[in-house]
């Protein structure tokens, strides 16, 4: 009992690792090119076109065993220019196995869900979902807990997603396997340029 024990713990501390580890930190490209890739999917495409600004995450590193977590670093823009950085964390508990590599993408409406989001210290409320998409051919459906719904990725149809409370969110799966059924919130924080 006390191996198996130890174990879990051992096995749950690797998990929190690699989730916080040093890919989570983007560079340069890594933006442009999660960036390009979310102005590719007919999905997002028109966001782009009519939102306020956006929050941009190019990978979201997941990982968990009962108990799970998730971080990644992203920039916000509004107007096209870079405004300031954010940093996504998740903790959840409930059923969950896995680990999973994310992109995510959060578009604000008008000015009033942008100040929201970039007042300093910002959590999404529980009716909040996201729309998963597939970025490519070997994408895979993902999800994020409560902020996330199912994608239609593979058949003839978009996966639809609207404005809640001024904010559209859409993640795409990177790579990994993220078995769950957790409750989970996202929160980030912001530092103006």
């Amino acid at each position: 009992m006390q191996r198996s024990t130890s174990l879990f713990f051992a096995s749950l501390v690797m998990l929190f690792s690699a989730a916080f580890s040093a890919p989570t930190f983007a560079n340069d490209n890594a933006y442009s090119e999660a960036v390009t890739n979310f102005k590719k999917a007919s999905e997002t495409r028109d966001f782009f076109n009519s939102a306020y600004g956006y929050a941009i995450f190019p990978t979201v590193a997941k990982g968990g065993i009962g108990i799970g977590a998730a971080y990644g670093n992203g920039r916000v823009y509004q107007g096209g220019t870079h405004m300031g950085d954010s940093s996504l964390t998740q903790l959840s508990i409930g059923f969950q196995l896995g680990g999973q590599a994310y992109s995510e993408i959060i578009f604000f409406k008008d000015a009033k869900a942008y100040n929201e989001f970039t007042s300093g210290s910002f959590e999404f409320s529980a009716q909040a979902s996201a729309v998963a998409i597939n970025l490519g051919a070997n994408a895979q459906v993902g999800t994020t807990g409560n902020s996330a719904g199912a994608g239609q990725a593979g058949s003839n149809h978009n996966a639809a997603a609207a404005y809640i409370n001024g904010m559209a969110i859409f993640t795409a799966a990177k790579g990994g396997l993220m078995f769950e059924a957790a409750l989970a919130g996202q929160s980030f924080t912001f530092d103006a340029k």
